[in-house]
């Protein structure tokens, strides 16, 4: 497996994988990604501002993405009942992970977080951070399984409550 950037040709699988990602979710009874985001504009925004890389395999086919980039992001600044690991105020952030529905429980997810551990590394941050859906348990053992430790709950900016992830870097 390796890791690349997102281009715009990419742009149709990544809405594919979207839709199985929301479709997945969907039969899961979590409505997470049910209502209108991300969508593909999100996803084109991603690409263009070089923060979306894709896990390729051998063949150059898209196993699973994710927008990684170091910053701020205004919803981790309250968190309720816990507190972040670290009182960093910038950090490396992960969000729309997704996998090809033939990449699932095969290792991409994990190639992809540890691939943006060490991007956030070499950027100078020492923490990164993350959030999933209460009810995605598959996002939870992912994260844990990558060395996230629950912090806390956030709060979307549309009112949704989110488990807080965050990753010391060592």
């Amino acid at each position: 497996m390796k890791i690349r950037n997102a281009e715009l040709c990419d742009l149709p699988y990544l809405l594919e994988m979207l839709e199985n990602a929301k479709a997945s979710l969907r039969a899961l009874g979590i409505d997470q990604w049910q209502n209108g985001y991300p969508n593909e504009n999100t996803l084109r925004e991603d690409i263009q501002n070089k923060i979306c890389r894709v896990v390729i395999n051998d063949e150059n086919n898209i196993l699973a993405s994710a927008a990684v980039y170091v910053g701020d992001e205004p919803t981790y600044h309250e968190i309720y009942n816990g507190a972040w690991q670290t009182e960093n105020k910038i950090y490396g952030i992960v969000h729309r992970i997704m996998a090809a529905n033939n990449a699932k429980k095969r290792g991409a997810a994990s190639f992809l977080m540890t691939y943006c551990a060490k991007l956030s590394l070499e950027a100078g941050v020492t923490s990164m951070r993350c959030d999933t859906h209460p009810g995605n348990i598959i996002m939870q053992h992912t994260l844990e399984k990558n060395g996230y430790i629950r912090c806390g709950i956030i709060r979307l900016t549309d009112g949704a409550d989110r488990f807080a992830y965050e990753k010391v870097l060592k």
